[in-house]
């Protein structure tokens, strides 16, 4: 569990954590609202405050290019 917000790490699916920078308040919400989007994400968490960002997807349906390209598409960049 998350000592900063309290998120339980797990969840279904494969599960791909990184980081990211460039989130702010606006910018995090929408990536995370586009990631859900797509199909067979089942979980998206992000920490605006260190960038960490925790996808459950399942990629039979959704390949990791995909789910990369949102980021670049917002102009941040994902250590994965």
């Amino acid at each position: 569990m998350c000592s900063t917000c309290g998120c339980s790490t797990h969840g279904q699916g494969t599960q791909i954590q990184f980081f990211v920078t460039g989130y702010d308040a606006d910018n995090a919400k929408a990536v995370e609202k586009q990631l859900l989007g797509l199909p067979g994400v089942l979980h998206v968490h992000i920490h605006t405050h260190d960038g960490e960002t925790t996808i459950n997807y399942n990629p039979s349906k959704t390949r990791l290019s995909e789910l990369t390209a949102v980021f670049e598409q917002k102009g941040l960049q994902a250590a994965i």
